[in-house]
């Protein structure tokens, strides 16, 4: 079974040009470098859900957990916590369709 990463977050307040120049400089390749690719980003405009989701994918399921046990991934996903709050993740079976999660915890409006 091929799976999704999803991740949800809000950017912190007053963060937002570093947010954008990590996430694109430097977080969104490191991804690639570890094999995961980009496969949505999502800009949430009206609703109580968290600002962003994005979802990565892998060749397969064997690449995906490997990615996810690596250094690289926990290095840029420290980096990408300093820049966001609620951040939440989770693996889902992939589909080619629009997915997310509900998330844990109640948003901050």
């Amino acid at each position: 079974m091929e799976l999704k990463l999803l991740l949800s977050y809000d950017i912190k307040l007053n963060r937002e040009t570093e947010y954008y120049r990590y996430v694109l400089s430097e977080f969104i390749p490191s991804m690639q470098s570890l094999g995961l690719m980009l496969v949505e980003g999502w800009h949430t405009a009206y609703g109580n859900y968290p600002l962003r989701l994005m979802a990565f994918r892998a060749d397969d399921d064997t690449d995906m957990q490997n990615a996810l046990k690596s250094k690289g991934w926990q290095e840029a996903k420290e980096k990408l916590l300093k820049l966001v709050r609620n951040y939440e993740e989770q693996l889902v079976p992939a589909k080619n369709r629009f997915q997310f999660f509900r998330p844990t915890r109640p948003q901050n409006d």
